[in-house]
């Protein structure tokens, strides 16, 4: 049995059909659900998701895109969770097709899941030495605002290997934006790397806040001390 029918038997053997139409209703109804909750599709998948350990990343970004394919909003999540599992096989010269990977039926969901593995490829670039921000500069000025957001939130989770100066300039490039997914996205960046640098973080803000919307702004100092 090849890994996609696999797949397909044990998602759907792993649904609950009530649950559809309440997920497909929090995506606006621009999805089909199985109706498979996350910790059960992540379940169902991983055995079948682990023999894929030492493929080419070639291979898993065929993988990807069948996936991407397949109707059940399910299926783009597996991809991701198969990505996100699969990582150490990624490289920077891959991140091209991961980025046309995410603005095929884009939504917070799959551009947020894609924003994390390609930050998880370009920390351990930053980490080898090399450009932690490739091909991150070119997705900042991007038209597409899903890859806008994916550049602004790469650098989630990393910490002391954030480079905080291209975070600040991002976040001041993109302030300007109405689009509330970038307003959240600047605010989100900021906030995760405060619990790094909390006092950068709030000199940054307060130095800004009329150019930042109030969202960003509230967001970014959310956890912050009053």
């Amino acid at each position: 049995m090849d890994l996609h029918a696999g797949l397909k038997i044990a998602l759907e053997a792993a649904a609950e059909p009530g649950r559809a139409a309440p997920m497909q209703a929090y995506m606006r109804d621009q999805f089909i659900f199985l109706g498979v909750a996350a910790p059960q599709r992540r379940l169902a998948a991983r055995g079948l998701l682990a023999s894929l350990k030492g493929v080419a990343a070639d291979v898993l970004l065929e993988h990807a895109q069948l996936l991407w394919q397949q109707p059940e909003r399910e299926y783009q999540h597996v991809a991701l969770d198969m990505l996100a599992l699969h990582r150490r096989q990624l490289q920077p010269e891959h991140i091209p097709a991961l980025l046309a990977l995410a603005r095929q039926r884009a939504w917070w969901d799959s551009v947020d899941g894609m924003a994390g593995i390609v930050g998880d490829v370009l920390q351990a670039e930053k980490q080898r030495g090399g450009d932690c921000h490739v091909h991150m500069d070119a997705a900042l000025r991007h038209d597409d605002f899903w890859l806008r957001r994916i550049a602004m939130l790469h650098q989630l989770g990393w910490r002391g290997d954030t480079d905080a100066g291209w975070l600040f300039d991002a976040a001041l490039a993109l302030a300007h934006e109405d689009e509330f997914f970038i307003r959240k996205a600047i605010g989100w960046a900021l906030r995760d790397y405060a619990r790094h640098a909390p006092e950068a973080v709030t000199a940054f803000a307060s130095a800004h806040r009329q150019r930042l919307s109030a969202l960003s702004y509230r967001e970014a100092l959310k956890h912050q001390p009053r």
